[in-house]
């Protein structure tokens, strides 16, 4: 089997893990794929060596979002069990009590981007394009990106961007919060090492808290908040256009 996520710990920057998606040529997620998110999230949580966390996934592109091929295949039960495997993979990220950097290249669209919001912090490269783009095959934002949006870059912005559907450049990113920092494309995942780098001699213990504490501050998605959107996700699934949807044998 493919391994389409996975952690790496290089010399050039100790104490930071990277996880890493590698699903050529747009890393599309699948449910293969955020099983293996998962994991790793797991152990980037777990291991020693690891004070800080990169989400990167590779020069060219974080994620074009979900693989709508493998959607198309899917009943409404499948889809519902989909829907709660993208949720626990994203709230894996979310939780890892590190602080954590989404540096995104290329494109973060749909649940790409929900899984760029998991991240405590965004730096992009300048031709970085973000969007909640699952409005424009009949779905809404999932991952918790209906909970974690708003509270990035408030809720009317952020119903501007879901209902639209419109991509995001790296500038209007940049102004509305969506991203920290951006830098020229090369440049990526320096700028979010150094991001990360800062961390790496803090106090573990104290800096898990005080994330663990600005966390539930900011009203954090609750169960209930993530299991009503994950309802609304496969009501939405259920009656998508029969263009994306095929596999609703399960209705």
């Amino acid at each position: 089997m493919n391994e389409f996520v996975s952690v790496h710990v290089g010399a050039d920057h100790r104490g930071i893990g990277t996880i890493v998606l590698s699903r050529p040529p747009t890393n599309t997620l699948t449910r293969q794929a955020y099983r293996e998110i998962g994991r790793v999230a797991a152990e980037v949580a777990e291991r020693d060596d690891i004070a800080a966390v990169i989400v990167f996934g590779g020069h060219e592109i974080l994620s074009a979002g979900d693989d709508l091929d493998e959607l198309r295949t899917l009943t409404v039960a499948e889809a519902d069990a989909a829907a709660r495997l993208r949720q626990d993979a994203i709230d894996a990220v979310a939780a890892i009590p590190k602080p954590t950097v989404a540096a995104v290249t290329g494109y973060a669209l749909g649940s790409g981007l929900s899984l760029a919001l998991a991240a405590d912090w965004r730096v992009g490269g300048d031709n970085a394009k973000l969007g909640c783009t699952d409005i424009l095959a009949g779905l809404i934002p999932s991952g918790g990106a209906t909970q974690r949006l708003p509270r990035v870059i408030g809720v009317s912005k952020a119903k501007e961007l879901v209902f639209s559907g419109r991509f995001v450049d790296a500038r209007e990113a940049s102004a509305i919060g969506l991203l920290d920092e951006v830098v020229a494309p090369d440049d990526v995942y320096d700028a979010a090492a150094s991001w990360a780098g800062r961390f790496v001699a803090g106090p573990a213990r104290a800096l898990a808290a005080a994330k663990a504490a600005i966390d539930a501050g900011a009203q954090r998605p609750t169960a209930d908040a993530l299991a009503d959107e994950r309802r609304l996700y496969v009501e939405a699934f259920t009656h998508a256009d029969r263009g994306f949807v095929a596999g609703r044998e399960g209705r």
